[in-house]
């Protein structure tokens, strides 16, 4: 039986949700080719069974309808302003307070609950699966295909109400309901996004290649990172958002009224001083409920040594020289290394350095 979406649309946005619907779709061929191009980088998990991640009719063959979620995280009107503060790190948005995955997975259950319940007199058999970015699911062609927004040069999907700030979400269900259309593309010739990459990682047909991505380089990527890479990073410790933060349409993006995505004032500008001096119990406690708990103490301060070194302040020479000396892991010492003869190059070549004044 086919069932109208409208029903499941209201209860959608009584838990802040946006919802539109949809079919499985193909981007297996997509995807392969991605692959082939090693894009995905050290992401193993992404290379694996691509027939599967690429199409949900092969995850589950019994699935008839994907209803596609989205949820506002925009929380500060102008996010890339931070990059120009040197002695601060700077954090992606959607890192600023609790891990999506567990706030926007709790709501897309609670959602499924009410789901069953409302159709369980209507069906005798009512089978769903709930997906946020934990499992075999790629969400953004589900989402365009559903209209939830389109597709930008950069990757991400934008809708005229939240701009790219948006996390995506899939429940894949046996019932049978009415689909959406999916929406009119409307970047037109704007390359805004691309331009902005502080590293170049789009190639010349708007694909992503993670091993240049900063959100993959400070989260992802393990060990060193190539210098010319680090020279690039700037003071982005946690993410990047270039090119979702310049994308002109989200001038018309409110900010979030969830409060578990707000962000905590601590985290929107936090001085890499301070940062640097944490220990693994301090770095968990400070990162309680973040995502950015996740990638552990050494390789957060990895990415904390590289913001210090990209600052031209000749101030973190001594702080640095002191604090490897108590350091044991490999990747830290020599990435302080790296950062030290930066710092000492720009000293003596006296370029753009810093210099505060007591």
């Amino acid at each position: 039986m086919n069932y109208s979406s409208e029903i499941l649309k209201q209860k959608a946005t009584e838990l802040g949700l946006d919802l539109k619907v949809t079919r499985p779709v193909d981007s297996v061929d997509k995807l392969k080719d991605y692959i082939a191009k090693n894009y995905h980088a050290s992401m193993d998990w992404l290379a694996n069974d691509p027939e599967i991640r690429g199409n949900l009719k092969n995850l589950w063959p019994d699935g008839v309808s994907v209803l596609a979620f989205s949820m506002n995280y925009h929380n500060l009107k102008n996010p890339l302003e931070r990059l120009e503060n040197t002695e601060d790190g700077y954090i992606s948005c959607y890192s600023l307070n609790q891990d999506y995955h567990d706030v926007f997975k709790k709501r897309l259950k609670e959602f499924a609950r009410w789901m069953v319940s409302e159709f369980k007199d209507k069906e005798e058999d009512i089978e769903l699966k709930v997906f946020v970015d934990t499992a075999p699911v790629m969400e953004r062609p589900l989402a365009q295909a559903a209209g939830l927004g389109w597709r930008g040069k950069h990757g991400c999907i934008i809708n005229r109400t939240h701009g790219g700030w948006m996390f995506l979400g899939i429940i894949y269900t046996t019932l049978d309901f009415d689909q959406d259309e999916p929406i009119k593309n409307h970047c037109g010739s704007c390359t805004r996004c691309l331009d902005k990459c502080p590293t170049d990682a789009f190639d010349e047909n708007g694909d992503l290649d993670a091993r240049k991505c900063v959100s993959y380089l400070t989260i992802e990527h393990k060990g060193m990172i190539d210098e010319n890479l680090m020279d690039m990073m700037g003071n982005r410790i946690y993410g990047c958002d270039d090119c979702i933060g310049i994308c002109p349409w989200n001038k018309f993006a409110k900010v979030t009224q969830e409060i578990k995505f707000q962000a905590r004032p601590e985290l929107i500008n936090p001085k890499l001083e301070d940062l640097l001096t944490l220990d693994d119990e301090n770095f968990r406690k400070l990162f309680t409920k973040s995502p950015i708990k996740r990638i552990k103490r050494d390789r957060f301060i990895r990415n904390v040594i590289i913001a210090i070194g990209n600052s031209n302040m000749a101030k973190y020479i001594k702080i640095l020289e002191d604090f490897v000396t108590n350091e044991s892991d490999e990747t830290i010492i020599k990435t302080t290394d790296w950062a030290l003869r930066k710092l000492k190059n720009n000293t003596s070549d006296n370029k753009n350095i810093k210099v505060e004044i007591a």
